[in-house]
Parts: C-alpha cells; sequence; structure tokens
C-alpha cells in the first residue's frame, strides 16, 4: 500500500509542479504570428534575381542547343529532299549524321537540364536560408514569441505577418543594392 501512496504523491507532486511551471506561461499573452512561406518564396525580389541570373547563365548554352536543334531539322529536311537522288553509301552516311546530331542535341539537352536544376537546387537552398533568417530577424525585431509557417491549417489575418516579412526582404534587398 506504501508503494501506491508514494507514487500517488510523485503524480500529485508532478501535477502541482507542471501547473506552477505552465500557468504563469499562459498568463502572460503571447505574441504569434504566421507566415506563409511559399508566398514569400514566390514574391520575395531575392526569388526574381534568382532567376534573372540563373537565366543569365543558361542563356549561352541554351542558345547552343537551339542552334545545334535547327542544324538537326535542316539536315534531315536536306536528306529527306536528297533521298532519292542518293546512292546507298551517300544515304547510309547521311542517316548516320543525323543520328549522331540527334544523339548530340540530347546529349545536350539532358546535361543542360541537370545542371540547371542542380543550379536551381542550389540557388533555392541559399533563397531558403536567407528566408527563414529574414522571417527569425523579422520576428525577433517585431517581439514576437512564437511564428509558424507550414503545416499551419488556419490562421486568421491578425497574425498573419507574411506581408509584413516581404516588405522587410524588398527593403534589405533594396538595401543591398539589387
Amino acid at each position: 500500500m506504501s508503494g501506491v501512496k508514494q507514487l500517488l504523491a510523485k503524480v500529485i507532486a508532478g501535477i502541482t509542479l507542471a501547473t506552477v511551471l505552465v500557468v504563469p506561461a499562459f498568463a502572460q499573452e503571447l505574441k504569434i504570428g504566421v507566415v506563409n512561406v511559399p508566398a514569400l518564396m514566390a514574391r520575395a525580389p531575392q526569388a526574381g534575381a534568382v532567376s534573372d541570373a540563373l537565366a543569365e547563365e543558361f542563356q549561352p548554352r541554351q542558345r547552343e542547343i537551339v542552334a545545334r536543334q535547327k542544324e538537326l531539322e535542316e539536315l534531315g529536311e536536306k536528306v529527306q529532299r536528297d533521298l532519292a537522288v542518293m546512292g546507298e553509301t551517300e544515304r547510309r552516311n547521311a542517316e548516320k549524321d543525323v543520328r549522331d546530331l540527334q544523339r548530340e542535341v540530347a546529349r545536350l539537352q539532358n546535361e543542360f537540364q541537370e545542371d540547371l536544376n542542380l543550379r536551381r537546387n542550389e540557388e533555392l537552398g541559399d533563397l531558403q536560408r536567407a528566408l527563414l533568417k529574414e522571417v527569425q530577424d523579422y520576428a525577433q525585431t517585431a517581439g514576437f514569441d512564437l511564428v509558424v509557417g507550414d503545416g499551419v491549417l488556419y490562421a486568421s489575418t491578425a497574425i498573419n505577418i507574411t506581408e509584413n516579412v516581404l516588405r522587410a526582404m524588398e527593403a534589405n534587398f533594396q538595401a543591398a543594392g539589387n
């Protein structure tokens, strides 16, 4: 019986301790905010700058691919046009040239896409880290106790600070000279 009394005493002590610690925390008013992370990612000027930089970085390779595709198209048309007057060896060589050029264009496209995806993921990771830092800085400066993002099922407009964080990001972007 004394074991049950000891267990009951421990449970009561635990509940009392939890009450003493938790009630004052709820007694003070908490400042809570919600951030729509996808909206920030879509609308932040930093995202536009990253997109423009990637387009500029990959534009020469994209022009090369377009030129090679045009070359392939012209070669294919020439082979089709001259097919009737070609000898067997000439026809085989022309078809081989078309296949080789098709492979080269496909290889260029695949390499381009892989490199673009890799760079986009790198830049997206950097942007996400910068966005998180912006949210944390804003929340700390504005005196928020809690800011939540993804996974929110409902948030009233009174606690949605997405626009405020976006304005802070825009100001920081402009201050950086971009």
